[in-house]
């Protein structure tokens, strides 16, 4: 089962602002793609509405929170009610908080930030929005062809969280090999989902705290992912928790390794639902061999670019000295803005480009590619 022709209607709804560049647009754009592309985790489409006032606040005509409660009114004032307008008005109303939640660069990394999130992103929608549960949960899986995961306990919910937060704050990424690293993140994520704190709305949760998360550690993600494979993010982290020996079948992370592969390192796995259905069809088995793009650079300048930041920081005049050029506006043009817009290379304050100690460093996909540049160079030497 795939994502429909409507949800890949909805997610090129807004292109036009992606396709511009004006950056506090784009910006919107991508986080009302994310939220509204989240839904389908639950079968859930917005409406046209919810639509046509987001573009209100992309364009600057209203704010976040003039969406929030026109969309409340909206469904209040409706008289003539339909069969799915429940359906709708949670993924409208979902969707323009977790749009807001998006747009903001506060995180608090602790149990209390996670249920925080719950609340924000179902407020006025469950009653329960930001409570732990307090009864046992089982949820019949297509992908494990009805079968469920076993979920966390009720009474044992908030210590099973304070224990993974704890130990993966303990965990430091400096200086662990980009492989370890997203297996790593996989790993956390797919644990905290496992204890489905909350009766309703874990995925979406998980989705948006993940998010936030991989900002606060200085990841860039590539929100799109979640918009455009939110079911299969929610799949993949069933594989990676479902296992039952009495039918042969393991844990399987791979799926969600994949995942975040695309969405730190841009690669081009392909990632299909039908591929993690338990015991499929023969044609729609899965090739399970790993085969991610190797992203050659536009450029020989911007892998040179790369092969000079490295693991360091460097300033605009710094760079221009260690190549020896003189001409800035033909080095932004032809070595750092090409490697930004690849997503290779980041500033030290992105929020202020024109900060006066601006410097720019590798992203976690120009530090793979760097590695992989590096690697290249050693088996020459050696030969």
């Amino acid at each position: 089962m795939e994502s429909s022709q409507d949800k890949n209607q909805y997610m090129s709804d807004f292109d036009e602002y992606l396709r511009q560049g004006e950056p506090d647009r784009k910006q919107k754009a991508e986080y009302w793609r994310t939220a509204i592309g989240l839904q389908d985790v639950d079968g859930l489409k917005t409406s046209d509405y919810l639509k046509q006032t987001a573009r209100r606040n992309i364009e600057g005509e209203i704010t976040i929170e003039e969406v929030q409660h026109l969309v409340k009114t909206y469904y209040q004032r409706k008289t003539a009610r339909e069969e799915d307008d429940d359906k709708k008005e949670e993924a409208d109303r979902v969707s323009a908080n977790i749009a807001q939640l998006l747009g903001e660069d506060s995180f608090v990394y602790s149990v209390v930030g996670i249920t925080s999130i719950h609340r924000r992103i179902f407020e006025g929608v469950f009653k329960h929005a930001g409570e732990i549960r307090n009864f046992d949960i089982s949820k019949k899986e297509w992908v494990l062809r009805g079968d469920s995961v076993l979920y966390g306990n009720a009474p044992d919910l908030r210590r099973a969280l304070v224990y993974d937060l704890e130990q993966e704050r303990e965990f430091s990424y400096i200086g662990i090999p980009i492989d370890k690293t997203i297996k790593h993140i996989a790993k956390f994520i797919s644990g905290l989902w496992q204890i489905h704190p909350f009766a309703e709305g874990n995925t979406r949760t998980t989705a948006v705290f993940t998010i936030k998360y991989l900002r606060s550690l200085g990841f860039q993600v590539n929100n799109d992912l979640f918009s455009q494979k939110s079911w299969y993010f929610r799949n993949a982290l069933v594989r990676a928790n479902y296992h039952n020996y009495i039918k042969g079948v393991d844990y399987e992370p791979i799926f969600l390794i994949r995942f975040f592969r695309n969405l730190l390192l841009d690669e081009r796995n392909e990632l299909r639902n039908r591929f993690m259905l338990i015991d499929p069809p023969k044609e729609w088995k899965a090739n399970t061999r790993q085969v991610p793009d190797k992203y050659p650079t536009s450029t020989r300048q911007v892998s040179q670019l790369v092969m000079v930041i490295g693991n360091h920081e460097y300033s605009t005049k710094e760079i221009l000295d260690v190549f020896h050029l003189k001409n800035r506006e033909n080095f932004m043009d032809n070595y750092l803005t090409p490697a930004i817009n690849e997503g290779l290379v980041t500033m030290l304050y992105p929020d202020s480009p024109r900060h006066p100690r601006q410097k720019y460093h590798l992203t976690i996909k120009g530090l793979h590619l760097y590695n992989s540049l590096n690697s290249k160079e050693m088996n020459i030497i050696r030969k």
